[in-house]
């Protein structure tokens, strides 16, 4: 356990926490929305510092990230909770967890061990993931400040609900980030996620403006976000990031709560794809859908494959110095340690 960052006491012992949107008010004795910040006679502390539920060593293409080293491996690690509550997540069973039951999971493993274990397993890069990393902020800073100077790359799979003070202090160490834009409809986000569109969109432009290098990814749900008006409207957002910004449309299969739903027709993937890059996309990607064309990379100039994928598997990659293999045209992404 360890005292939060961002809050302030606001009298009668209660605190108001900063870390997210939420913005919670908390009482003595109670937890935030995220079930892992905890008043305790006025003070904020985290509960899950140092308290790993889950940790693995994953390619860098399941976060997804494809502009970001392909082909490297990433040492992922997750504590419990969630400032969401998705009725569709997949990994409800950490990340809700905090809000279902009183007690806090997980192993014990320092900052300093995390980044042992890193070596160890010989991985170039962190990824805090699975759950929410910004609700176990104080953890990953701590250990991303370490990776740095060791020279290892942090990259947060992330909701993006994160407060801009938060955000500016991490970003010095934030390599990369995938980034779910779950919608473009407010009423979305508050019925199927308990948050709201807006923070998540001031959170993508200012990642852009840090210099962070940003993949987004949509999973299109049937009935809820899968409209081609919908469709649009997020290409064309994600076009004002920068449209060298790599879109990934994941295919949703039934889980949690909203079981009675049934996967995404491979048809309407294809049809996001073919919307986000008449929105003047560069890199577009269809996700979850075994041996489709929308997994590779082609040269936005040529048409050629660039970098060829099977699922997590990585065949050529055709970029050198940055550029295309075959026409030399610029190819955006962070390629080559240094």
């Amino acid at each position: 356990m360890k005292e939060a960052m961002f809050y302030e006491k606001i009298g009668g012992n209660r605190v108001r926490c900063y870390l997210c949107p939420h913005r919670c008010k908390i009482s003595p004795g109670k937890r935030g929305i995220c079930g892992v910040r905890e008043n305790r006679e006025g003070t904020l502390y985290t509960l899950v510092y140092q308290k790993v539920v889950s940790w693995a060593v994953d390619p860098i293409e399941k976060k997804p990230l494809y502009h970001f080293y392909p082909g490297e491996d990433a040492f992922s690690i997750a504590t419990v909770g969630c400032n969401f509550h998705c009725l569709h997540c997949q990994n409800y069973s950490i990340s809700q967890f905090s809000k279902e039951r009183e007690d806090i999971p997980g192993e014990d493993i320092s900052p300093e061990e995390i980044i042992r274990l890193a070596k160890q397993k010989k991985t170039k890069i962190i990824a805090y993931t699975y759950t929410e990393p910004t609700i176990f902020f104080e953890y990953a800073y701590d250990t991303c400040r370490l990776a740095k100077k060791e020279g290892i790359k942090n990259v947060f799979v992330t909701n993006g609900y994160i407060e801009e003070e938060p955000l500016r202090e991490i970003a010095p160490y934030m390599d990369a980030a995938n980034v779910d834009l779950k919608s473009i409809r407010e009423e979305f986000y508050n019925k199927i996620c308990g948050a709201h569109l807006n923070p998540v969109l001031k959170t993508l432009k200012l990642m852009k403006e840090l210099g962070i290098w940003v993949e987004v990814t949509t999973l299109i749900i049937p009935t809820l976000n899968d409209s081609k008006g919908e469709q649009k409207e997020i290409a064309n957002f994600i076009a004002t990031l920068g449209k060298e910004t790599p879109w990934h449309i994941s295919r949703f299969y039934p889980a949690y709560r909203l079981t009675n739903l049934p996967p995404t027709p491979a048809e309407t993937l294809h049809q996001a794809r073919r919307i986000g890059l008449e929105a003047g996309l560069k890199y577009v990607y269809v996700g979850n859908l075994p041996k489709n064309e929308g997994e590779n990379t082609y040269c936005p100039n040529c048409g050629r494959i660039i970098i060829n994928r099977s699922g997590y598997w990585i065949g050529k990659i055709k970029i050198k110095q940055g550029r295309c293999g075959y026409c030399s045209f610029p190819i955006e992404g962070v390629w080559k340690f240094k």
